[in-house]
């Protein structure tokens, strides 16, 4: 198997690659506007170390670009960020194109693991190509939420379907039903193998905010114990994606993820040459000093 060649670009279609005009956004949002103010260099922007503000900049920008005027995330959840979330959806439907299948409308169903309370890869991807989704989770508290914000955008509730996962090491077994297929699966992974690792994330974040805090400050981006930790961490998620995947592996036309940190690529790519698959794609995504990729295999040959 060959290794796949890096694309390292912010997406054409993204809605935010040049960056936010705060008076539009303030106005899709009024309750932005106590956060918005002039930065260290002067430039008019929010205070990205302030959850509140992040939130309320995730709002204005989904209310401005997409018209979901009801989002919200509960006390503690993953506030994500918006701009790469996009990305990865606009990279998944070039990714559906490349192999001549649709990539837009209702017939491309997509299967997005850990969706969490707030759901947001289902109401970009509905927004944006009006496909269709499954989107599972093992909380229900955050399952809950994210069934709430879906019935409160009726233009993209027809299409957005949450499931319980019950088995939380499963990623397939237990929410996908008998001769169910989808066009693609999307991941966010945990990033963290433990709560500790999980700190100390959020202390090198603020340092590169320039906001660092005491370690028991919150996360700018929140985030639950199951969206931020799991046994062996975003590797180890991953390994059991690509094991499980093998199980399945008709299951879809392209399996994804999200994979935070480079130096797993190499285990990663090992790991689904075992499973010999047809094919793997590496996808790179630069937002800000938010480094990230996706990681896109097929078991079908062309």
């Amino acid at each position: 198997m060959s290794r796949p060649t890096v694309k390292d670009t912010l997406h054409p279609r993204n809605r935010f690659r040049h960056g936010y005009d705060f008076e539009q956004l303030v106005a899709a949002h009024p309750a932005l506007a106590r956060h918005v103010g002039p930065n260290r260099f002067g430039d008019t922007s929010i205070d990205f170390a302030d959850a509140e503000a992040v939130k309320a900049l995730n709002q204005a920008l989904l209310a401005d670009a997409y018209g979901l005027t009801a989002w919200d995330v509960p006390p503690g959840y993953l506030c994500p960020p918006i701009p790469s979330r996009s990305d990865y959806v606009h990279h998944l439907a070039d990714l559906l194109a490349r192999d001549g299948g649709p990539n837009t409308g209702p017939e491309v169903v997509v299967l997005d693991i850990g969706t969490g309370a707030n759901v947001i890869y289902p109401l970009i991807g509905a927004r944006e190509y009006g496909w269709r989704f499954v989107a599972t989770d093992v909380d229900p508290v955050a399952l809950r939420w994210a069934q709430q914000v879906v019935a409160a955008h009726p233009a993209v509730a027809p299409l957005i379907e949450c499931r319980l996962q019950t088995v939380p090491r499963e990623c397939f077994d237990g929410v996908v039903g008998a001769g169910e297929t989808f066009a693609a699966v999307m991941c966010n992974p945990p990033f963290h193998a433990s709560a500790e690792d999980a700190v100390a994330g959020n202390e090198r974040k603020r340092r590169n905010l320039g906001q660092w805090q005491h370690s028991a400050a919150p996360l700018n981006f929140g985030g639950s114990g199951g969206e931020l930790w799991c046994a062996g961490g975003e590797l180890g998620f991953i390994a059991r994606m690509i094991a499980q995947s093998a199980e399945r592996p008709r299951l879809c036309r392209w399996f994804t993820t999200l994979v935070s940190r480079h130096e797993h690529l190499e285990r990663l790519y090992d790991r689904l040459e075992d499973a010999a698959v047809a094919d793997v794609q590496t996808l790179a995504m630069v937002h800000g000093q938010k480094q990230s990729r996706i990681l896109a295999w097929t078991f079908t040959r062309r």
